[in-house]
């Protein structure tokens, strides 16, 4: 079961609220963590799974905006936020910083499953952006110098003539290039190619625009 490799973290200073939380969402057949504060949530090791956090808004110490915004510059995960005192200026912030949700105590039960799959759907979307960058990247390492240097080049528009009269090679060996980088790239066509140097970000250097 896909259920298997999710897992939902709780952070809340309340123990009964943790309890309760807690049975809830094992009732309903997720699998949970509960900690008492951001600090020993933010010092445990993060399993390797599907997750997202349910996170109190307010605790002694720091408070929940402040561990989302060290989460988010760490490893993303989809936040659920909770609070007995909610108010205006905090929801902004939090659904600024990429809150899936925000809560008030006593939580609904029915509002906070639907919460809770929300954020685990967005964990699974994040969590495959992620291999398919580490893959992309990969991909992008296996080119030759020579290849990342003409890479950019093409993908920008220019053609195999251009591209050759820039870099000082015949258009023939960019066209060689060209074939080798398609394959190492796994790119069944030229626009997905493209597609792929702009997910990489590559642009072409300053001293090589062309100039017609």
């Amino acid at each position: 079961m896909e259920s298997a490799n999710e897992l939902v973290y709780l952070v809340d200073d309340d123990r009964r609220v943790q309890e309760a939380l807690s049975a809830l969402l094992l009732a309903n057949g997720r699998n949970v963590r509960a900690f008492s504060s951001g600090g020993e949530f933010l010092n445990t090791p993060r399993q390797n799974a599907v997750a997202c956090l349910i996170l109190d808004m307010r605790m002694p110490g720091m408070s929940g905006l402040e561990v989302q915004k060290l989460i988010r510059m760490d490893s993303p995960i989809p936040v659920i936020f909770i609070t007995g005192m909610g108010d205006v200026p905090s929801v902004v912030l939090a659904m600024k910083g990429g809150a899936v949700d925000f809560l008030t105590k006593p939580v609904d039960e029915d509002a906070l499953m639907r919460a809770v799959d929300a954020a685990l759907a967005r964990a699974h979307v994040l969590r495959k952006e992620a291999e398919d960058a580490t893959m992309l990247q990969a991909l992008y390492q296996s080119l030759t110098p020579r290849e990342q240097e003409i890479l950019p080049l093409l993908a920008s528009g220019l053609l195999n003539k251009q591209a050759a009269g820039i870099l000082g090679i015949t258009e023939y060996t960019v066209q060689v290039h060209r074939g080798h980088i398609m394959r190492k790239m796994q790119a069944d066509s030229f626009a997905a190619l493209v597609k792929q140097a702009s997910k990489l970000q590559l642009e072409a250097s300053p001293k090589t625009t062309f100039n017609a």
